[in-house]
């Protein structure tokens, strides 16, 4: 089995997107729901809506898988040892100009809260960071976007030993969204990265 395959009823299912979930080196990671996630449904969301198909082995395949096994490794692995996209003891998180936390410090607040606090005047944020625990900024954005947020790189700028490059992240609001009713609606964002 590759490191990314899984056996349900005795058949193998490999997830197409994201390494290190499986297989020996990954026998002693502590997970944080008891076991390496599913993605099925957001793989199916990205499948279908994704604009750019990239050839296999392309640095722009490779990096959206790094970025896809890095967010799996975030929001599932509890210990920072055990993730494989970084190195735990240089890695800081840079986002919109603001100061840099650990790799620990991220882990600890959570892919959400990490990624979304913002300086922008309370009476404009829909989503206060600052007030979301790990856990429920899980529970707020799975209950809005049941089948996940999707997420594809448009362009590669720039290959190692920095990468830069241009992405798109999109969901159905299929769920509530704190006091906010289902819409069904698309809510699509796109950014930029270096790395």
């Amino acid at each position: 089995m590759s490191s990314a395959e899984e056996i349900y009823n005795g058949t193998v299912v490999a997830d197409k997107y994201r390494s290190h979930m499986h297989g020996e080196a990954e026998k002693n990671t502590k997970w944080r729901h008891g076991g390496p996630p599913i993605y099925n449904l957001v793989n199916q969301v990205f499948e279908q809506g994704r604009t750019k198909e990239w050839p296999k082995g392309s640095l722009e395949e490779t990096v959206q898988n790094a970025v896809k096994t890095w967010e799996m490794e975030l929001s599932h692995k509890t210990q920072l040892q055990d993730f494989k996209t970084i190195n735990p003891e240089k890695f800081k998180l840079f986002v919109n100009g603001r100061e840099g936390i650990s790799g620990e410090e991220t882990l600890r607040l959570g892919s959400y809260n990490a990624l979304l606090k913002t300086s922008l005047l309370e009476k404009f944020q829909y989503y206060k960071a600052n007030e979301e625990s790990f856990e429920s900024s899980h529970d707020v954005f799975q209950t809005a976007f049941p089948r996940g947020f999707a997420w594809e790189v448009l362009s590669v700028y720039s290959g190692p030993p920095v990468i830069a490059f241009k992405f798109r992240h999109w969901g159905f609001m299929e769920g509530s969204f704190k006091e906010h009713a289902p819409t069904g609606e698309k809510v699509e964002l796109l950014g930029f990265n270096l790395c």
